[in-house]
C-alpha cells in the first residue's frame, strides 16, 4: 500500500474490517456504552491519526481506549491518558489548549501529529500480535507521508518496539542506541539524508501515573528533549 496523501490513507483506515475480534468489541461498546455517556453518540470506528501534517514531532500510542477514542473519535481524547498528554503538550506549546473532549473542541496541535499502533480499541486494552500486524500498514504510511518528522515520541513499550521495527522495514537504520525498554531511552535512525530521533516513555496510563511509575517530572523530561532536537 504506497498511498499518496493522509487524507487517503485516513479514508482507507476508518473503512477498516481487518480483526474481527476488534470489530465486533468497539461495536458492541458503542453499543451498550456505559452510564455516565449514555448520552453520547459513540464513534465505534478505527481511529485515524490527528494533528498537523508538516509536524516534526510524531506521537505514538498503542490503541484507542473503549469509553475514549472509541467514543469521541480523536486519538487520546476523554481519558485519563489523554488528560496527561494534552495538558503536557499544551505546557510545551504543541497544541493551543490543553485539553481534548471531543472532535469539535477546538483542539489544534502545532507542529505535532498522533497516531497509535492499533486503530480500533482492543479488550482490556491488549491487542494481539496479530491486530498490531493488520495495523501495521497504516503507521508505514504515516512515516512516509509526514516527510517533516524529526522526533517520534513512543507511550509503551509496544509503541516502542513496533515503531522500531517499522523504521526498519520502511528503510530506516539504526545508528544509535539500543533497543531495550525504558523510560528516557533515545535511538537515532538514519534513510539517505534523513535521521530521526526516537524517544522512550513509559505510557500515560492511570496505571503508570497513579502509582508513580511515570510522573509529570518524567514526562515533561520528554518533551524538554523533544524540543531541543526538533531546534
Amino acid at each position: 500500500m504506497n498511498l499518496k496523501s493522509i487524507e487517503e490513507l485516513n479514508h482507507i483506515i476508518i473503512n477498516c474490517h481487518k480483526c474481527p475480534r476488534l470489530v465486533k468489541w468497539r461495536e458492541k461498546v458503542a453499543k451498550e456504552k456505559v452510564a455516565r455517556f449514555k448520552n453520547w453518540d459513540y464513534w465505534g470506528k478505527p481511529l485515524t491519526g490527528f494533528g498537523d501534517q508538516s509536524a516534526q514531532l510524531l506521537i505514538v500510542g498503542l490503541a484507542p481506549a473503549a469509553h475514549g477514542g472509541n467514543r469521541t473519535g480523536r486519538m487520546f481524547t476523554g481519558d485519563r491518558s489523554g488528560d496527561w498528554l494534552y495538558k503536557t503538550l499544551y505546557k510545551f506549546g504543541f497544541s493551543n489548549q490543553p485539553e481534548s473532549i471531543s472532535k469539535d473542541d477546538g483542539l489544534k496541535l502545532n507542529n505535532c501529529y498522533i497516531t497509535a499502533v492499533v486503530r480500533c480499541a482492543p479488550p482490556e486494552n491488549k491487542p494481539t500480535s496479530q491486530e498490531i500486524k493488520n495495523c501495521n500498514d497504516y503507521l508505514k504510511n504515516e512515516l512516509m507521508l509526514l516527510k517533516n518528522v524529526k522526533v517520534i515520541v513512543t507511550l509503551g513499550q509496544i509503541s516502542f518496539a513496533t515503531t522500531i521495527k517499522t523504521l526498519i522495514d520502511i528503510g530506516f537504520e539504526r545508528i544509535n542506541g539500543n533497543s531495550k525498554f525504558y523510560h528516557g531511552n533515545e535511538l537515532t535512525f538514519q534513510r539517505d539524508k534523513k535521521k530521526i530521533t526516537l524517544l522512550c516513555s513509559y505510557h500515560p496510563s492511570q496505571r503508570n501515573t497513579f502509582t508513580g511509575k511515570l510522573t509529570e517530572k518524567m514526562f515533561d523530561e520528554i518533551f524538554t528533549r523533544s524540543k531541543e532536537l526538533i531546534k
